[in-house]
């Protein structure tokens, strides 16, 4: 071979090693990043070509799928009473993307998991169309309905949960809105979607799970748990030795109270009347360090709380000054909370001191219905002993049987809980959140359900907004639902 076309043979190699070695950077290393770019629109014709799985609540299934004219994507994805459940399936649109499970368990409800890949296999075989798996929650629709139906048109959040395996119960966020509305690609989807996007309302917000709330006297059992965990307090019925009025460390400042009668007051009767100065005192004696490491074994400052959609993290303050500590143990200055925490603490309490990581999915199937994966209940932390977590108990049951928690009263049935009112805005003059946490007994002595409201209702007068008032008969709605079907 002469020397010209040796040249040419060797540059026309280099080519075509070129072409091979960029074919393959696409297809194995660029591939994902690739696919995933929103340019791409063969992925979202692919997602939406088949009809999806459903989201499943007790075997019945709260999503569906339906032909769409006239567009490149086949399918768009359809909800039975969308408004009640989105805050569990979030959404999944054709022009504004998904969310929540929708999003999380995309790959199983458009049949692409890895997992489905003999199912896949078989269909190309048999001329079985591609289908979608399943997600299977843990929801109970009779207390999901219990709790939206209760809030109505209050603006505000509902999380309820197992003790006993941190099964999510209900979840509830209102106002709410239905995702058929905005499911597909028209100008009507369009529409809709800007207006519940620039909603003052803040209708997609999930308040259940992302919304943070200062939670007010709520938080007074984590504070009890701290006091006596550390030592601070061992008998609930002894006089403490805070005075009347309690001024708060390093100030002149005095902790206001609501209540009468909190002058040396018993951690059971402070916390059946919610003495502010009390559980200040208290928050001050077991100090700012000890009283986070308390709060953190009950879920706070994690931002890693994955049910599988991810919560934001609850706060407490890590480097605030003694003043600010005792507010805090109080539920208010810069402690801020979600439901699901709430609903947290409550579990833990309520499951003798072990807190359960809590989860939404009970299991994923594929579309022959045949189980994928399954969650196994996990612990999460021991934030109590099972001694005073007995102590609480008893405390929070006689916030119920004779202090501010009545309305949440339920014949034949021991339950345990504690009002909120939780001041904000500037120089706390906005109107309070409405909070209240309760936990329900079996027969037997366990507890099926712990659930946590929250209200935010801008249309109450100040004197009508109280934990008791507006939150507690929302909880009572949804402990009943839980007992009720429990009970088979």
């Amino acid at each position: 071979m002469n020397k010209p076309l040796r040249r040419i043979s060797i540059f026309c190699g280099l080519l075509v090693l070129a072409l091979l070695v960029r074919t393959n950077w696409l297809q194995y290393v660029k591939a994902e990043e690739l696919s995933t770019r929103k340019e791409n629109r063969r992925v979202q014709i692919a997602q939406y070509a088949t009809e999806r799985g459903n989201i499943i609540v007790e075997g019945t299934p709260i999503t569906g799928s339906a032909v769409t004219d006239g567009s490149d994507y086949k399918y768009k994805r359809t909800y039975i009473d969308g408004t009640l459940w989105s805050p569990v399936t979030g959404y999944a649109s054709q022009a504004y993307g998904s969310t929540q499970l929708e999003s999380l368990e995309d790959q199983i409800l458009t049949g692409n998991d890895d997992r489905l890949f003999f199912d896949r296999t078989i269909g190309m075989f048999t001329g079985e169309k591609k289908q979608g798996g399943n997600v299977v929650t843990t929801l109970n629709a009779a207390a999901q309905k219990a709790a939206f139906d209760k809030l109505g048109d209050k603006k505000g959040a509902v999380a309820a949960i197992d003790p006993r395996t941190g099964a999510v119960l209900a979840l509830v966020s209102t106002p709410s809105y239905d995702p058929s509305s905005f499911a597909g690609n028209s100008k009507g989807d369009e529409k809709n979607w800007v207006e519940l996007k620039d909603s003052e309302d803040k209708k997609l917000v999930n308040r259940a799970l992302r919304e943070t709330y200062p939670p007010g006297s709520t938080f007074k059992v984590v504070t009890a748990a701290a006091a006596l965990e550390n030592g601070i307090v061992q008998d609930v019925n002894a006089p403490t030795d805070t005075p009347e009025p309690y001024i708060l460390p390093g100030t002149k400042t005095p902790m206001v109270n609501h209540a009468n009668g909190c002058e040396k007051a018993s951690l059971m009767r402070a916390l059946e009347v919610s003495c502010n100065s009390v559980f200040a005192n208290l928050g001050d004696k077991v100090g700012r360090d000890n009283m986070v490491k308390t709060a953190e074994k009950f879920g706070f400052n994690n931002d890693k709380i994955d049910i599988p959609v991810r919560a934001f993290a609850s706060v407490y303050d890590k480097k605030m000054s003694p003043d600010g500590n005792a507010q805090s143990a109080i539920g208010q200055f810069n402690t801020a909370a979600t439901p699901l925490q709430m609903a947290m603490v409550t579990a833990a309490i309520a499951n003798d001191g072990k807190l359960m990581k809590p989860y939404m999915v009970d299991q994923l199937t594929a579309p022959n219905l045949d189980v994928i994966e399954k969650h196994e209940p996990q612990e999460m932390s021991r934030p109590v002993s099972g001694e005073n977590a007995k102590k609480i108990q008893e405390m929070m049951v006689d916030v119920v049987e004779k202090g501010t928690g009545g309305n949440a009263k339920i014949k034949g049935s021991v339950v345990g809980g504690k009002t909120g009112t939780a001041q904000h805005g500037e120089g706390n003059k906005k109107r309070p959140y409405a909070w209240f946490i309760s936990y329900a007994e079996n027969p037997d002595g366990t507890s099926p359900v712990a659930v946590a409201v929250v209200i935010e209702d801008s249309e109450a007068s100040r004197d009508d907004i109280s934990g008791g008032g507006l939150a507690a008969p929302v909880a009572k709605a949804v402990m009943e639902a839980v007992l009720k079907t429990s009970k088979g």
